[in-house]
């Protein structure tokens, strides 16, 4: 029987970690990496099972060591978070805006450039970008911006790595800890409105999103395709 190995960078946490349990539970065994070192030392107690790795996905040579340690890799997802670039155009903060390209868009590629060389030759990478990038969300240019680039990699890369796989997922709104940062009741209360203009009528789950994650991993018939799983976030007004 063959063994299958999914890397999964940003996987300690909301739907990286979903992908990671869904994934485990077919018979892959799962890397996940990240850079809170408490993050992974919770999952040595909520999941041990999972091969947990602390790493900055901008570090090249870091990626590269970490991915050639588990070649042949068959599945690699990336769910890089970053939510700076919020806001009005008239306050955004520029520097914010650069780290958020430097965390999610610059994290995207670098992992990307490093890892290939060590995946199989019918494995898949999978990145996660966000429905801002297609939306016309008020407040969302510059993360507009950002996802917009890191799921702009998609299709070019498709081709230029075939056999390998690649594929995006544009997730909407999910109750995961990207939210934190929101006081408990403000979030509740900011999902209720948002749940409301929905057409499906609910806020999405983690586990929700990683179904499709997992979906464009493995489909051997799926590549250079971005998996809208938003809710209908994109044909209604959010603003």
């Amino acid at each position: 029987m063959t063994t299958h190995a999914a890397l999964i960078i940003g996987g300690t946490s909301g739907v990286g970690l979903a992908a990671a349990r869904q994934l485990h539970a077919r018979g892959v065994t799962v890397h996940v990496a990240g850079r809170s070192e408490q993050r992974l030392d919770a999952l040595a107690g909520t999941d041990p099972d999972l091969r947990a790795h602390q790493l900055d996905a901008t570090n090249s040579a870091a990626v590269g060591a970490l991915a050639a340690s588990i070649a042949p890799i068959d599945h690699l997802i990336l769910t890089l978070s970053g939510s700076g670039g919020t806001g009005p155009l008239a306050d955004l903060d520029l520097a914010d805006l650069r780290t958020a390209f430097d965390e999610k868009f610059w994290g995207h590629i670098t992992a990307v450039q490093a890892a290939a060389p060590h995946l199989a030759t019918d494995g898949s990478i999978t990145i996660v970008g966000a429905v801002t990038a297609r939306a016309a969300m008020p407040g969302t240019a510059g993360i507009a911006a950002v996802n917009g680039a890191v799921e702009a990699l998609v299709k070019p890369l498709a081709v230029e790595l075939a056999p390998i796989r690649v594929n995006g997922v544009s997730p909407g709104f999910i109750d995961t800890p990207w939210w934190s940062g929101m006081a408990d009741d403000a979030r509740a209360q900011f999902f209720q409105d948002a749940a409301r203009a929905l057409p499906v009528g609910t806020i999405a789950d983690a586990d929700q999103v990683a179904e499709v994650v997992v979906l464009a991993a493995t489909n051997r018939n799926t590549t250079g395709t971005i998996i809208e799983t938003d809710g209908g976030a994109r044909l209604v007004s959010m603003g």
